[in-house]
């Protein structure tokens, strides 16, 4: 039996927009086992970035179970869920989200430096990822001095570091050109034969069809496609 990376059950989510209630995420099922590549596909407004949102640790939920790695998350207190965040999740956003005034080498070990560790086992750690991703020449480079696909590489080196047993990506090809976003979808599909769980959000059915399994979401609703 597969090992189940995330294994939500039962999960609604809901807003108070002036007097009314606006139901997010209705009674969400959805998991994902180790090593899947994984798309969630949305329109805009269809509660993919809750979804992503409660799977990243990043918000909470109304009801429902949801284990990460068999960590209880409906149970943990914030203090808990910022260290499941830093330890568990690689977070690979659609503007990168990198530091302007750092260089390549500083972006990418920030979260091992969070963790405690000296920048010098940091940087060794990193050493094959960057060598991977083709980062080994624009270390010392700021990223105002990348394009769109090398800065995305930043964010995808930066969330590999961790080991995390996750990498969650949102719109990873949103900001990006097609040639670029082919390039970093190729990316996803390299560390995807390498072992790594991957879950991408996307509103793109093109983008979607890189993975291995796509999920809709429709108004709150998670539907698996056949096949």
């Amino acid at each position: 039996m597969s090992e189940q990376i995330i294994s939500m059950q039962g999960i609604c989510k809901s807003y108070q927009m002036g007097g009314e209630t606006l139901n997010v995420l209705k009674s969400v099922d959805f998991s994902v086992n180790k090593g899947e590549f994984t798309a969630i596909l949305g329109p805009s407004g269809s509660g993919k970035s809750t979804l992503m949102n409660i799977i990243g640790c990043m918000d909470s939920f109304d009801s429902g179970t949801y284990l990460l790695n068999g960590i209880p998350i409906h149970e943990a207190k914030e203090r808990d869920l910022v260290k499941i965040r830093n330890e568990q999740i690689g977070f690979i956003f659609q503007n990168y989200h990198l530091i302007p005034t750092y260089t390549v080498m500083q972006n990418i070990i920030m979260p091992l430096l969070m963790r405690g560790e000296d920048r010098k086992t940091a940087e060794k750690e990193c050493q094959e990822v960057v060598e991977m991703l083709g980062l080994a020449e624009r270390l010392q480079h700021k990223p105002s001095e990348l394009s769109g696909g090398q800065r995305q590489r930043v964010a995808i080196a930066r969330a590999l570091c961790s080991k995390p047993s996750l990498l969650l990506a949102d719109e990873p090809t949103g900001a990006l050109d097609q040639n670029s976003g082919a390039e970093v979808l190729r990316l996803f599909t390299k560390l995807h034969e390498m072992g790594n769980t991957i879950v991408m959000i996307t509103h793109d059915l093109n983008v979607a069809k890189w993975a291995e399994r796509t999920v809709r979401i429709v108004d709150g609703e998670v539907f698996e496609d056949a096949g």
